[in-house]
């Protein structure tokens, strides 16, 4: 079992438009989205998404799932963490050149002259260039500094003092990182940032849930769970397990985030009035209940509920889900007109609501090369009012609990595509080639 940790390094220079950074009480998830039909496979997106929070320093050998807060700083013998690197980078794009460690100051890619920060850094690089007569495309020499450069930076990194790192696992960070793995995994096409998502989701769904199912909120570095979860628990961690259905199609992750749906319903829901409480109503009797509206670091728990009872209700056709999630916005509607700024998950669950939203239900063979197509061009680009369910024949009956699936079968052996809005559906997409057309 390898375990799941969270850590923020510093950039001066992120492509916002791509990927966007959400700070965690010290801590960072990276949520990987393109933002047009070719973002997605845009090498320094994806670069950028592989590098922040990589997997390197996110799994741990522990064999508990953390997404800990590391320190800003480490407590130690002064120059251990400051020290200078001596001598440079040497790289080689055809010839050798010497970049000093001391100036090398790499900022916003331009042409190649301009690719380093406007410092003495451009001249020094440009100098050297123009005196060897090298003529480099910015492509190929920004290929060579990333495979030799960053390797070599934190090899040398490593052998700092590393900050200490609060080791305890929380529920609903777990949920904010299944989610930004899971969907950086189905953007890219990449297999690994989607076993890590599901290696977390296995982890919490089986060491932070009590007998009778109930999320606990936190754990620490030897896995002993404590402590009744909230509700940012239960939305989170839902949410998660949403975005990794759609990413890899297991149903039992979209069970799981049913079950934790009708938890929030059953305990969190205020029965008198609009939205949930930030605690259960068998919690621990405290002076009040508040409910948790305004977002912070994270998204506040009332928007993510709303936002992911909307999903489930057009993945499941539940109803209840649907209305508890309208009655919610309605209510909070001046919130959101005062305080928009506030209530950035709120609003996106709002425009979710509003639609059209497409219901896409994608039936072939798992594995086949035309069915892999479809996957990479519905994740392709970034259209967050879309929702997706697969299913393989091979395995039997489609899961009686989504809906979307039913009376949907695979015409001519060949990968077969329904767009659909509130389940009523267009004509069946034969084949990849018909399938990419429509859902262009």
């Amino acid at each position: 079992m390898r375990a799941l940790h969270l850590r923020y390094p510093r950039r001066r220079w992120v492509v916002v438009s791509a990927i966007v950074v959400l700070l965690a009480a010290g801590g960072a998830v990276w949520w990987a989205r393109s933002a047009g039909s070719s973002s997605a496979n845009n090498p320094t997106y994806r670069l950028v998404a592989a590098s922040t929070g990589t997997i390197r320093q996110s799994i741990s050998s522990t064999g508990t799932i953390a997404p800990a807060q590391q320190d800003a700083v480490s407590f130690s013998v002064s120059g251990k963490v400051t020290r200078k690197i001596k001598g440079g980078l040497l790289v080689d794009i055809g010839v050798p050149v010497f970049l000093p460690a001391s100036q090398v100051d790499i900022r916003r890619p331009a042409d190649i002259g301009e690719y380093i920060g406007r410092s003495i850094d451009a001249e020094i690089l440009k100098i050297d260039l123009e005196r060897r007569n090298i003529v480099i495309s910015r492509r190929k020499l920004l290929e060579k500094l990333r495979a030799e450069a960053k390797q070599k930076l934190f090899a040398v990194r490593a052998e700092r003092v590393w900050p200490g790192r609060d080791e305890k696992i929380l529920t609903a960070w777990n949920g904010l990182m299944i989610a930004a793995f899971a969907k950086a995994g189905a953007a890219f096409g990449d297999g690994r940032f989607v076993g890590v998502a599901a290696t977390a989701a296995d982890w919490c769904l089986t060491h932070l849930r009590d007998a009778s199912g109930r999320l606990l909120r936190t754990a620490g570095a030897n896995g002993q769970a404590k402590l009744a979860g909230y509700l940012e628990d239960y939305a989170l961690l839902a949410d998660g397990l949403v975005a990794l259905y759609e990413a890899e199609f297991d149903p039992k992750y979209l069970r799981a985030a049913v079950e934790l749906a009708e938890v929030m319903l059953k305990h969190f829901a205020d029965p008198s009035g609009p939205g949930f409480f930030f605690t259960a109503d068998d919690h621990e009797q405290l002076i009040a209940r508040t409910k948790d509206l305004h977002d912070g670091s994270t998204p506040s728990g009332n928007a993510v509920a709303v936002t992911v009872l909307l999903r489930l209700a057009k993945l499941c056709g539940r109803d209840d889900f649907a209305e508890k999630a309208e009655d919610t916005l309605r209510a909070y509607r001046p919130l959101m007109e005062e305080h928009p700024s506030a209530c950035g998950q709120m609003l996106t669950a709002l425009d979710f609501y509003l639609g059209p939203v497409q219901e896409i239900a994608v039936v072939g063979k798992a594995g086949d090369p035309e069915a892999k197509r479809v996957h990479d061009a519905i994740h392709s680009s970034f259209r967050p009012n879309r929702v997706v369910a697969f299913h393989d024949p091979a395995t039997g009956e489609p899961p009686s609990f989504v809906p979307l699936l039913k009376d949907r079968p695979m015409v001519g052996d060949r990968v077969t595509v329904y767009v659909c809005e509130n389940f009523v559906c267009q004509a069946p997409q034969v084949g990849a080639d018909a399938a990419l057309k429509a859902l262009a």
